[in-house]
């Protein structure tokens, strides 16, 4: 079986939390420490990615996500297909900086 660059899916979780109070900032933590423990890497601030192997996958961690969400704020949910996610062009300044590899494919057997 082939892997297809159209059925592998990216999931991006973008968000915009409030860290005016003390309970806000933990709330923001909680949220941050549950994306990370459910395999999201921090791409940018506050822009967290998951590589997800098939859309069936990335709909069981969007599930993941809607239950842990944070009372106030706002949170973004998207996916890419692994063809659309690797278009993606990265700049350090004017400098254009290579993408990092994709993961390895986790295999078995």
């Amino acid at each position: 079986m082939s892997v297809s660059g159209y059925r592998i899916v990216w999931i991006v979780a973008m968000f915009d939390l409030p860290t005016d109070t003390k309970q806000a900032r933990k709330d923001y933590t909680v949220f941050r420490k549950a994306l990370l423990k459910d395999g999201f890497a921090m791409f940018q601030y506050s822009v967290y990615a998951r590589h997800c192997a098939s859309e069936e996958n990335a709909h069981v961690h969007y599930r993941r996500v809607k239950a842990f969400l944070p009372p106030d704020g706002e949170v973004r949910l998207f996916s890419l297909t692994d063809r659309q996610f690797s278009r993606m062009e990265t700049y350090w300044g004017k400098k254009r900086r290579p993408e990092p590899p994709s993961p390895k494919q986790l295999e078995l057997f």
